[in-house]
C-alpha cells in the first residue's frame, strides 16, 4: 500500500484561474499543497484534492482519530479553509471530511462516473449559499412573578410549588421557541431555496460549539445570494418578544448542508451542518 492516499475536498466548476489559485499556496489537511483532478477529455469539472499520510486516514486509524477532538478540530479546519478558498473562485460542492481515495486514479474514476450528477448538483448550488440558524432556549432568562409567602406551607408542598412554578416557565419557553421556530420557517419559505434540519446540539458538541441554554433547533437554509440579506434580516428578528428564547444565524457558508457526500474508504463528518 501506498504510503499517501488521496483526500478529496469538493467537486467544483473547473472556472478561469481556479488551477492557478490553487496553485498558490494553498494547503490543506496535513498542511500538503493541494490539487486539481480532472476527468479524463473533459476539464469542465474537477475534484480538489491533496495527498495525506495513510497511516492517519486508513479505516482504522481513521476511526480512533476521529474520537479525538483536537485533531478533529484541526482536519475540519484546514478542509474548510481550503473549500472557503476555492468558493471564492467557482461553485463548490463540497464532500464530506475525511473524503478518501486509495490514489488520483481513483479518484479520477469517481468523478466521471458521477459526471451528469454532479454538473446538475452545481448547477442548483451556483449563487447560493448556506446558513444555519440554530434556536435556544434559557429558562432562567425568564423573569418569575414574585409569589406571595405561605408561611403555613410545609416544606413539601413548598418544594412542590416551586417545582411547579419551574416548570410552568420552563413550557412558556418551549411554546415561545415554537413561535420562533414558525417565524424562522416562514422567512425560509419566503427567501430560501431549500431547508435541512439537523440535530439539535448536545453533549460534546454543544460544548465545543460554548453554547448557552438548550438547543432545540439547528436548521440549515440553502439562500440565494441576491436574497440573503432579506432572510438575515427575517430571521434575526425572529425571537422578538419572546423570553427566553434565541435566535443564532451563522454564515453564509459553502452549502455543506446541500451536497451529496462521496465516500470510498470510510468518510466522515465531524458535525453535521456547517463547520465549526
Amino acid at each position: 500500500m501506498s504510503d499517501l492516499l488521496t483526500y478529496a475536498y469538493a467537486v467544483v466548476r473547473n472556472a478561469e484561474g481556479l488551477r492557478e489559485a490553487i496553485a498558490a499556496p494553498l494547503r490543506g489537511v496535513a498542511d500538503t499543497p493541494v490539487s486539481l483532478v480532472t476527468a479524463s477529455g473533459d476539464d469542465q469539472l474537477g475534484l480538489v484534492v491533496s495527498h495525506v499520510p495513510t497511516q492517519d486516514f486508513q479505516e482504522d486509524a481513521l476511526k480512533q482519530h476521529l474520537e479525538d477532538l483536537k485533531w478533529l478540530e484541526s482536519v475540519a479546519r484546514a478542509h474548510h479553509g481550503v473549500i472557503e478558498a476555492l468558493g471564492e473562485h467557482t461553485t463548490v460542492l463540497p464532500l464530506r471530511l475525511a473524503t478518501v481515495y486509495l490514489d488520483d486514479n481513483r479518484a479520477r474514476e469517481v468523478l466521471e462516473a458521477g459526471r451528469t450528477m454532479f454538473a446538475e448538483r452545481l448547477a442548483r448550488l451556483s449563487e447560493h449559499v448556506e446558513w444555519g440558524v440554530k434556536i435556544y432556549v434559557e429558562s432562567s432568562a425568564v423573569p418569575v412573578a414574585p409569589t406571595v409567602p405561605a408561611a403555613d406551607l410545609s416544606p413539601g408542598r413548598a418544594y412542590l410549588r416551586n417545582r411547579r412554578q419551574q416548570q410552568s416557565v420552563r413550557d412558556t419557553v418551549y411554546q415561545a421557541a415554537q413561535k420562533a421556530a414558525a417565524r424562522v420557517e416562514t422567512a425560509g419559505r419566503k427567501h430560501a431555496s431549500d431547508r435541512v434540519r439537523h440535530r439539535v446540539q448536545q453533549g460534546l458538541l454543544a460544548d465545543a460549539a460554548g453554547a448557552v441554554g438548550e438547543n432545540v433547533v439547528n436548521d440549515a437554509y440553502l439562500v440565494p445570494l441576491k436574497h440573503c440579506d432579506d432572510f438575515l434580516a427575517d430571521v434575526t428578528h425572529a425571537a422578538d418578544g419572546l423570553d427566553g428564547v434565541r435566535v443564532e444565524p451563522t454564515g453564509p457558508w459553502a452549502p455543506y448542508s446541500f451536497a451529496m457526500p462521496l465516500g470510498e474508504s470510510g468518510g466522515a463528518a465531524a458535525a453535521e451542518g456547517a463547520p465549526p
